[in-house]
C-alpha cells in the first residue's frame, strides 16, 4: 500500500489517499484542541495512543457485528481505512449527565441516564456543531430517513458492546461521538473512537480519564489516556 498526497489535516488527525482509490491512511498527530481550537498544545505520545486505542476498539465493533471503515495499524501512528462517504452528522450517545447536557438543561453533572440519550448534532466548525434534529437532517439534505434510523441502531448497538466493555474495567463510559459514513452502499462507523471524543470516569472515585483533563487543565492527559488503555487490555509500546 502506497501513502500518497495527503487529503485532509483536521485538528488531531490527517487523511491521505493510496494507490487503492477505496482506502486512506489515517495519521493521528499528538496536535490537541479546546474550545474550537482556542486552546491547542501537542501533547507527546498522543498520536500513537489513540491510534492504538482505536484500533482495539474498532476491533472490539467489528467483532460484535458493527461495520467500521478500520482495517489495520501500518505504523505506531497511522492506521489503513475504508474511504467512506461521510454523513455531516456526529450522533452522540450519553449515559450520565455531563457538559454540554447539564450546561443546557440544568441537571447535575453525574446523573445516569435511563434510558440513554441519543442527539444529532451538524458538524459545522464555523456554527460551533450546533445540536439539530432528525427533520432537519432529512431537509436539508444531510442525510435521510432510513440512513438516520441506521446510524441511530448501530449508535445504540455500539454503547451496548461498550458500555459493558468499560464497565467490566471499572470504568464509566459517560458519553461519547460517533460518525458515519457509507461504503459500497453499506452504512460503516467511521472516523475515531478514543478519549479525545468520550468521556471516561473511574466508576468509584469519579475521576475523569479523558480530554476534559486538557479542557480542564488538570494535567496528566496521557496518562489518563493509557491508564484507561491499559484497564481495557491495551498494550501501548
Amino acid at each position: 500500500m502506497e501513502k500518497r498526497e495527503a487529503l485532509y489535516s483536521g485538528k488531531a488527525k490527517s487523511v491521505y489517499r493510496t494507490d487503492d482509490p477505496d482506502r486512506f491512511v489515517l495519521l493521528f498527530r499528538d496536535d490537541t484542541s479546546a474550545f474550537d481550537g482556542e486552546k491547542k498544545e501537542q501533547l507527546a505520545r498522543k498520536g500513537m495512543v489513540n491510534n492504538r486505542f482505536n484500533a482495539f476498539i474498532m476491533e472490539k465493533l467489528e467483532a460484535a457485528g458493527i461495520p467500521t471503515h478500520f482495517e489495520k495499524v501500518l505504523s505506531p501512528v497511522e492506521s489503513l481505512v475504508k474511504k467512506l462517504d461521510m454523513f455531516p452528522v456526529e450522533c452522540v450517545v450519553r449515559n450520565y449527565a455531563a457538559g454540554s447536557l447539564c450546561r443546557r438543561l440544568g441537571v447535575e453533572e453525574g446523573q445516569a441516564l435511563q434510558p440513554p440519550t441519543f442527539e444529532l448534532f451538524l458538524k459545522n466548525d464555523e456554527l460551533h456543531d450546533p445540536m439539530i434534529n432528525e427533520s432537519l437532517a432529512e431537509t436539508f439534505g444531510w442525510a435521510g430517513a432510513d440512513d438516520l434510523a441506521q446510524m441511530k441502531a448501530l449508535t445504540y448497538k455500539v454503547n451496548e458492546v461498550l458500555k459493558k466493555l468499560f464497565d467490566d474495567a471499572g470504568m464509566l463510559l459517560v458519553d461519547y461521538k460517533l460518525e458515519f459514513g457509507r461504503f459500497n452502499g453499506q452504512i460503516v462507523l467511521g472516523d475515531e473512537f478514543s478519549p479525545d471524543g468520550c468521556r471516561i470516569w473511574d466508576k468509584e472515585t469519579r475521576k475523569k480519564m479523558d480530554k476534559d483533563r486538557f479542557r480542564q487543565g488538570l494535567g496528566e492527559v496521557i496518562e489518563a489516556y493509557e491508564e484507561v488503555g491499559r484497564r481495557l487490555g491495551i498494550q501501548f509500546d
